[in-house]
């Protein structure tokens, strides 16, 4: 099956297409890449994405016989995500081809070894980490948004005298904060690895895996409190 798969959520924007059996992203073969764009950056997805899918999709022979299109969701950047996901189901809608979506943390944590407790992590900012834990490459519980604390205090629940895999941005975030896990296997991955973004593509179900953003919290952004050209509200 050859799919493309799209992340703009994190710090990288990236486009892949990929080759690969459909099923269990545990049991499969590595999907065999066919074409990819990879550029690190934490703004300026919108302007770089089309390119990059332009480049990818050429590399591997054009869109021709292309089955599905996988799409990070999120947790991440808000504006990030909006870009990727609306180019997803532009493409989605213009190739007549399913969409499917694509946990940021399950990402992750695909792309390290899955032996043993694994814990995603992202750096969600203002003493906060979006969190998914995996023993051996099964989810433990649902994406949470947790303070550090809490983050740590799961973490060492799970683990006990073994040694964690700490994957992604959050990784050293935690390290840093607590020495107690400063022995911790650290990835900080500014982003998953395509491939384990293709093999979790390959693996979905695109009627439980929709193309809709996964929000742990609120936007920092609120609406503004007047209209264009109205006066301001004398301060009380």
């Amino acid at each position: 099956m050859k799919i493309m798969v799209i992340d703009t959520a994190l710090g990288a924007c990236a486009v892949g297409v990929f080759e690969g059996e459909a099923g269990d992203a545990l049991l499969q073969p590595q999907p065999r890449h066919l074409g990819l764009r990879v550029e690190l950056m934490t703004k300026g997805h919108q302007e770089r994405l089309g390119g990059l899918a332009r480049d990818a999709a050429a590399e591997a022979g054009g869109f021709d016989g292309m089955a599905r299109i996988g799409v990070t969701v999120g947790p991440g950047s808000f504006t990030g995500l909006r870009v990727g996901l609306a180019f997803a189901l532009g493409l989605g809608a213009a190739l007549d081809r399913p969409v499917v979506g694509i946990s940021t943390l399950d990402a992750l944590a695909a792309s390290v070894p899955s032996e043993g407790l694994v814990a995603a992590v992202i750096d969600a900012r203002r003493g906060q980490v979006y969190a998914r834990l995996f023993r051996d490459g099964v989810a433990l519980g649902e994406a949470e948004a947790l303070s550090l604390e809490a983050a740590r205090d799961r973490i060492q629940a799970e683990t006990g005298d073994a040694r964690p895999v700490l994957v992604g941005s959050g990784a050293e975030v935690l390290a840093e904060a607590f020495p107690e896990l400063a022995s911790a296997a650290l990835h900080p991955l500014p982003a998953p690895a395509p491939e384990a973004l293709a093999a979790l593509a390959l693996a979905a179900d695109p009627t439980t895996a929709p193309p809709q953003p996964l929000y742990l919290r609120a936007p920092d952004a609120t609406p503004p409190s007047r209209l264009p050209g109205q006066p301001r509200q004398p301060a009380a």
